[in-house]
């Protein structure tokens, strides 16, 4: 008789345990989004931003044509709409600070809470939009612009003159 042992045909295998994915995005293990909370955490990516910044536009001077020119350009172009786009939800967010403020002040006086509607939230994000480009005196730019864009979409909607 033989000491090898023959593998019964149905053997008991011990099953290795898998490692389970976990979103962060959508686990309560993860606590609820505060994006105060998560822009002060994480400041310092703006300089890290910042500097890849720089970087590309000293490679983009390096590369006057061709393929790797045109991929830089891109790149530094979404760089500047990420950064407007963080400046504009932080001057949003600057407002919605401003406003609970207010609230709270008038509540403390003994008023009732009054509380905006989207449209005129809307209005005064555009006021201060305006007084924000009078300030930096690009108003005349931006309102000629908006006319330009106004007349080009009214001509879309007229009538074609056939002739």
């Amino acid at each position: 008789m033989s000491a090898k042992v023959r593998v019964p045909f149905l053997r008991q295998v011990v099953p290795i345990s898998k490692k389970v994915a976990r979103d962060p995005r959508f686990d309560d293990l993860s606590g609820e989004y505060n994006p105060e909370v998560f822009d002060k955490t994480y400041e310092f990516l703006n300089d890290i931003r910042a500097k890849e910044k720089e970087l590309v536009k000293k490679q983009l001077k390096r590369h006057r044509s061709g393929e790797e020119h045109e991929k830089l350009q891109l790149l530094l172009q979404r760089m500047e709409q990420q950064e407007m786009a963080q400046q504009e939800r932080k001057r949003q967010q600057e407002l919605h600070l401003a406003l609970k403020q207010e609230r709270r002040a008038q509540a403390q006086q003994g008023h009732r809470p009054y509380f905006l509607k989207k449209s005129e939230q809307r209005q005064l994000a555009l006021a201060e939009k305006f007084k924000e480009l009078k300030r930096s005196k690009k108003l005349d730019s931006f309102l000629s612009r908006k006319r330009r864009r106004n007349a080009g979409k009214d001509r879309q909607h007229l009538p074609l003159n056939k002739v």
